[in-house]
């Protein structure tokens, strides 16, 4: 494979994926970083991540054949004019922001158009920051390519097969269609989702009685609400217009089923939701959005010493490996109830068939 040169400014949660991504599949390549925290370049060092970290003036920009703006939307913005002095000729930046319109706007004005080619991995996680980040995430999840009118045709072609290598899909799209998309898909739901936990804690009693029964559908639809809320005020401030168009469509639309249900129009309200389960129901079933699909089981359990551990070492003797593993404090179910987050679907699949084989009753759940 070729041995590309990587440069990474910023080091998160999707640019640390990335490069953990690009140092698997191009170990021969070299990766240098700059980032605002000593100890997460120290970190992508130690880990073999990184080959060195660097000044924003270092000569080595000039050698990287890609340098990934990975800071937060406003300051990619910025960070544009701090290196363009100091890239070489084969240098093509890009960037993995969710927002396309504005760096477009500076590229262009600083004269960066045939060295840019914008990004977007639709990949995360509710966790921030580089000490989560897991090249995992970018496996089958659409990564956005939008390169500008005059970028090489063969570096967009390259940076597509790279995009590929690393398990993503790629797909592209001019900025402004890449700006409204996202906005209905991605940042839209952000807010509704924050929103409705706002909601939530304004509507509840003293004793916080809705916090507790909170489960189910409720932590389902809000599991975005924990994400950064710094990274989603630069978001909503960087795409406002689309998220205004968008969110005044959504309140049109919470206008009308209010009317609806204050109405009691029985066949309306079903077709309602009707449309929106045979909608929902022809998604695709791919891991590609900005926060990545969930595979998760419950498992009944007895309230006894020593369940989850034998729960635990049954799945380990069968090399299934569990992300995350919890007990759910409220009682959906009759008994005590596990939840075991997996990796991948083939883990869940195993798990389930093996765990039936043993006796235990599970209840699976996919988070598409």
């Amino acid at each position: 494979m070729p041995g590309f040169t990587f440069g990474f400014i910023g080091l998160g949660l999707i640019g640390g994926s990335v490069a953990k991504a690009l140092r698997a599949v191009y170990p021969d390549s070299r990766i240098y970083v700059n980032t605002r925290s000593r100890a997460t370049s120290d970190a992508a060092v130690g880990d073999h991540t990184a080959d060195a970290a660097i000044s924003l003036n270092d000569s080595r920009l000039a050698e990287c054949d890609y340098i990934f703006l990975c800071a937060p939307v406003e300051n990619n913005n910025a960070l544009l004019s701090d290196i363009a002095p100091y890239i070489g000729e084969k240098t093509i930046i890009t960037d993995v922001g969710s927002v396309k319109s504005p760096i477009l706007s500076e590229v262009v004005r600083s004269g960066l158009e045939s060295h840019f080619i914008g990004g977007h991995p639709m990949a995360g996680s509710e966790r921030y920051g580089y000490a989560n980040s897991d090249p995992s995430i970018l496996e089958n999840a659409y990564y956005i390519l939008t390169p500008t009118n005059t970028v090489p045709e063969d570096r967009v072609n390259e940076l597509n097969d790279i995009v590929g290598a690393i398990g993503a899909i790629p797909l592209i799209l001019d900025a402004a269609s890449h700006d409204y998309v996202t906005g209905a898909i991605s940042h839209l739901p952000h807010v509704i989702s924050a929103a409705l936990v706002n909601l939530v804690h304004d509507e509840d009693r003293p004793d916080a009685i809705m916090k507790t029964v909170a489960a189910g559908g409720f932590k389902d639809i809000t599991r975005i609400s924990s994400s950064s809320p710094d990274i989603w005020q630069q978001i909503c401030m960087t795409n406002r217009a689309n998220i205004v168009t968008l969110l005044d469509h959504y309140i049109e639309s919470l206008k009308s089923i209010r009317d609806d249900i204050d109405s009691s129009s029985e066949s309306v309200i079903h077709d309602f939701f009707e449309h929106a389960r045979d909608y929902r129901e022809s998604f695709t079933n791919v891991n590609a959005g900005p926060i990545k699909t969930q595979y998760v089981i419950t498992v009944d359990i007895a309230d006894e010493p020593g369940s989850i551990a034998s729960i635990a070492g049954l799945l380990s003797e069968h090399d299934i490996n569990i992300k995350n593993i919890g007990i759910n404090h409220n009682r959906e179910f009759a008994e005590g109830a596990l939840r075991i987050e997996f990796y991948k679907k083939e883990h869940t699949d195993s798990a389930i068939r093996i765990m039936k084989d043993h006796g235990y009753s599970i209840h699976s759940k996919d988070d598409n």
